[in-house]
């Protein structure tokens, strides 16, 4: 056996110890697939065609017959319109309510194209100008002065100068003079260092992509001249209960598996029946369009579905059979409803009351909830 092969089976290891891999290594195989059967156009430092980009998101079979899973289930032409974008000079704004992937998409969108999802910038009300542009060693500035040495660069300006595709989290959320910064960055494709009197111009390659909640409107507006920069595709929630259902049963049997716990899909008769719940609350209708429902002061997203069934299912395994059942599932459906005391517990009650009670097939699970709520 070789040193190099030494090295990538203890590389193998590590990933398989880390909790959440970067979607570059916990997809590895599947983008080295992609990259061997794509015989189309790249853009510079692309490590994958448009198509494969796209391919990789959706999932497909291969002509070797290599499976590439889906990781975003929705509109085939909003990732389309995500990767093209990408290829241009226009930086990327994913926008939608909670839940909606956007994260998930960001970091597989820059798994796909630059092989690093990790050049991140994690928006909060403290993000500083730092984050975006460099900060300073300054152990090496008070010893040597100003110098590229003692420059520290952000990620932005690290997939500046390497072609990158960096990423911003919650844009909405940094102060709006720390967006700003990107102004200059996105369209003259500089970084200024008026410290050194220099600058980082980008190199082909280089793009960014950012998200943003749209329920965050009113936090920190977009400047117009900030968001003329990006292209802006709107992720939806998932059109039906099926599509939901998969991307739930999806999700949990990718995080089962990091956990060691049963495959989700034993368990697909109580996912259906959390987003039916989460989207019958989240409408304001029941399913068949008879009966309007109060909706809770949460979002009931996807996302939060996908937490309440991956604690169901370890509830589950160990302190239960194995099998998914309604008491598994159902008191993380009250914490995930109820998060005002006062008005949400009575949209619970008179939800559980009026819909769920009068359901066929939803006895075991209305027992669950009536117990769990008191």
């Amino acid at each position: 056996m070789t040193v190099l092969d030494n090295g990538a089976q203890q590389a193998s290891a590590d990933t398989a110890e880390v909790l959440r891999p970067h979607a570059e290594d916990a997809f590895a195989d599947e983008l080295a697939a992609l990259a061997a059967a794509d015989d189309r156009p790249r853009p510079a430092r692309w490590r994958l065609s448009p198509w494969a980009v796209a391919t990789y998101l959706l999932g497909g079979t291969l002509p070797d017959g290599t499976v590439i899973t889906p990781k975003y289930v929705g509109p085939r032409r909003i990732v389309e319109v995500a990767v093209t974008t990408l290829a241009t000079d226009r930086a990327l704004l994913l926008l939608g309510v909670p839940g909606t992937a956007k994260t998930w998409v960001s970091e597989h969108l820059a798994a796909a194209v630059s092989g690093d999802s990790t050049l991140l910038v994690q928006g909060t009300a403290g993000t500083p100008e730092e984050a975006i542009r460099y900060g300073w060693n300054y152990a090496q500035l008070l010893a040597h002065g100003p110098s590229r040495d003692a420059l520290v660069p952000s990620p932005v300006m690290r997939a500046m100068s390497e072609g990158m595709t960096a990423r911003v989290e919650e844009l909405t959320r940094i102060p709006a003079d720390v967006q700003d910064t990107l102004i200059t960055i996105l369209s003259e494709k500089t970084l200024p260092i008026p410290e050194l009197g220099q600058e980082v111009q980008a190199v082909r390659g280089f793009n960014l992509i950012a998200t943003a909640n749209d329920r965050d409107r009113g936090v920190n507006d977009l400047s117009s001249a900030l968001r003329r920069r990006f292209n802006t595709v709107v992720l939806p929630l998932p059109e039906s209960v099926d599509a939901e259902v998969d991307i739930v049963a999806r999700r949990v049997d990718q995080l089962g598996r990091s956990l060691d716990l049963p495959q989700g899909l034993d368990g697909i008769a109580e996912i259906r029946r959390v987003v039916t719940v989460f989207r019958e609350l989240r409408d304001g209708i029941t399913a068949d369009g008879r009966t309007k429902v109060k909706s809770p002061s949460g979002t009931l997203s996807t996302a939060e579905a996908i937490s309440v069934v991956t604690n169901g299912l370890a509830l589950a395994t160990h302190f239960g059979d194995g099998v998914l059942r309604p008491g598994d599932v159902a008191a993380g459906i009250l914490g995930a409803v109820v998060r005002d005391p006062a008005s949400d517990r009575v949209i619970w009650k008179e939800y559980l009351e009026a819909v769920v009670r009068e359901r066929d097939g939803w006895k075991d699970f209305y027992r669950a909830c009536r117990e769990v709520s008191g």
